[in-house]
């Protein structure tokens, strides 16, 4: 029960640390600020991060191989979500899109193919990068 109890405490403080970045963070940057907690092993940290994934708390932006918590999970359909992240800062804010993933899966489905998850990443500016490359122009 000691171990099972120690590793939903390492999911959680994962989690935690997700929850509290700006920015998305990759395996080895929560290893970094999970090592105060006891955390050094970075099976530690990858297995917190494929069962927070798993429940759906958690979302891997594979294109930073970076990770941020799931700011709606209630609004998902089925494991699918758009992030717009920011070249300048590193903000990733999480979209709602599902007309956008019901039209994407309807395509799949026209070719054959059975979509059970999607993840798109849009790469631009924020507002407020954009507001302050306005501001020195």
């Amino acid at each position: 029960m000691g171990r099972l109890m120690d590793t939903l405490r390492n999911h959680e403080r994962v989690y935690q640390v997700l929850k509290a970045a700006r920015t998305p963070l990759s395996a080895y940057a929560l290893l970094a600020a999970l090592r105060g907690q006891g955390i050094t092993a970075p099976l530690t940290v990858y297995r917190a991060l494929e069962r927070l994934v798993l429940e759906g708390r958690v979302h891997c932006l594979e294109s930073l191989k970076a990770y941020v918590v799931c700011r709606h999970p209630s609004e998902h359909a089925g494991g699918s979500a758009v992030f717009a992240i920011c070249r300048d800062c590193g903000v990733a804010e999480e979209l709602v899109q599902p007309a956008a993933f019901a039209r994407l899966r309807e395509a799949g489905e026209r070719h054959g193919f059975a979509t059970d998850e999607a993840s798109i990443e849009l790469r631009g500016y924020c507002a407020a990068c954009r507001e302050r490359a306005d501001a020195h122009v």
